[in-house]
């Protein structure tokens, strides 16, 4: 790891406080966003995890409970706390969903073709299955698919090209990690949901910090003063946060901008 937890207690950065204008501003623009792509109904992917939760209950604010179905994708190694936590999810809003394991699909290609595929490629593979399912139940379901992923993935690279980054819509794509957190106190999210180390539960053990070798409050802020205030790295410095945090940052933003572009293509 790189980070330093005892940093953290330095860091003070502005993020939204009105969370109850923040959230009728999202729920409004995926209504508006549904509507417009001639839709009135949408699905998700729900984890068990933090972003999935958020993204869930703003769905049915916008669209409405009996609009909003929800897809539990998991795999043989999979946390079973993962589906437990989903299912709460599930009671509290009273929606539909469907499970899917993708151990079959998954296991069938790793066993036949890639039997010596490192955890990476095989997450991977785990997350552009999952998109290729909710895709494929969209189009059985009319019904438009939301995505969950959070500005400071999106920014670090965190997520799988034509996987979970892969959507219609992105309604909490402009908020860091950090203020999804808030958001979902204000939204009564489950406390354990709130708590709980981020993990995308590709192999046992995982969570998204060790992965990225910073902690999500360090990341935010740093991202925060570099995409937000636009300093550079000395003046970044003198807020709290060290050289060696930044300039991480800096190369994981670098090394992941091809994720947040459209394919290259010629011009004629």
């Amino acid at each position: 790891m790189l980070y330093s937890v005892k940093l953290e207690k330095k860091m003070k950065v502005n993020f939204i406080k009105n969370w109850e204008q923040e959230t009728l501003r999202i729920s409004n623009f995926i209504k508006s966003e549904v509507n417009r792509a001639g839709f009135y109904k949408v699905i998700l992917g729900l984890s068990g995890g933090l972003d999935s939760a958020v993204t869930a209950y703003l769905c049915v604010k916008a669209v409405h409970k009996e609009n909003v179905l929800a897809v539990l994708m998991p795999h043989k190694i999979s946390n079973n706390k993962s589906l437990e936590d989903a299912n709460i999810i599930i009671e509290q809003l009273g929606i539909s969903y469907i499970i899917r394991d993708i151990t079959p699909m998954i296991d069938a290609y790793f066993n036949n073709y890639e039997l010596y595929a490192d955890n990476i490629r095989r997450g991977n593979k785990m997350a552009r299955e999952r998109m290729s399912i909710l895709y494929d139940l969209s189009a059985k379901e009319q019904r438009l698919v939301i995505g969950t992923g959070n500005k400071t993935e999106i920014y670090l690279g965190y997520s799988t090209i034509y996987g979970d980054s892969a959507c219609a819509i992105a309604p909490i794509a402009h908020l860091y990690k950090t203020e999804v957190r808030e958001l979902a106190k204000f939204l009564h999210i489950p406390q354990k949901i709130i708590e709980k180390k981020p993990s995308a539960d590709l192999w046992k053990g995982q969570t998204d910090e060790d992965e990225l070798g910073i902690t999500y409050k360090i990341a935010d802020g740093i991202l925060y003063y570099l995409l937000n205030e636009k300093l550079d790295k000395e003046d970044i410095i003198q807020k709290g946060y060290t050289e060696r945090d930044i300039d991480h940052i800096i190369n994981l933003i670098k090394k992941s901008e091809f994720k947040r572009k459209m394919p290259a293509v010629i011009l004629s």
